[in-house]
């Protein structure tokens, strides 16, 4: 789960401890934990970085989703609320995701929470020790509200999801 991610999994508490101070401590990117309101349990985390408030413009990043929320209605919400804080309350114009042109969990992710794709930047950084090529997407305000947020608030409404918690319809369903 950490291939992607900047930092490597930690291998012992102390780690792990250490590097959640690390989070809680930035201001940028700002780390969010990601709680599942049904168990209370922290499934992961999620941060919004590279925030320029002057232009109104921020990414969603370092997105960690554990097992037990990963492909879940939490991370689907999750999202969703940091969009909606971002584009609603902050009154920001955009908002970016990236990732490594490789990671396909991520790239299919941003596609279905309705991010366009603007292009690869080939080799943008390295990271841990290899050339990334970066796939650069975004949703603007336009977009927000000419579309996305009504898709999200209508995949997340009781009435789409079985008594198990299963889906009906699929989030991308709802923009056609």
């Amino acid at each position: 789960r950490f291939k992607h991610l900047p930092e490597h999994a930690p291998t012992n508490m102390d780690e792990f401890v250490a590097m959640m101070k690390e989070k809680e401590e930035s201001k940028d990117p700002m780390f969010y934990a990601i709680v599942d309101k049904a168990t209370n349990v922290v499934g992961g985390y999620i941060s919004l970085m590279r925030i320029d408030a002057d232009n109104g413009v921020c990414e969603i990043g370092h997105v960690y989703m554990g097992p037990n929320i990963s492909q879940s209605c939490v991370a689907t919400e999750t999202v969703y609320l940091l969009l909606k804080y971002v584009l609603n309350e902050l009154g920001y114009r955009r908002v970016e995701w990236k990732c490594d042109s490789l990671n396909q969990k991520s790239r299919r992710a941003a596609g279905r929470f309705g991010f366009q794709l603007e292009g690869t930047f080939r080799k943008h950084k390295v990271v841990k020790g290899l050339n990334r090529d970066t796939a650069w997407f975004s949703m603007t305000d336009d977009d927000w509200k000419e579309s996305a947020e009504s898709c999200f608030v209508q995949w997340l409404d009781a009435s789409n999801f079985t008594p198990d918690g299963k889906q009906i319809n699929t989030l991308i369903s709802f923009r056609k």
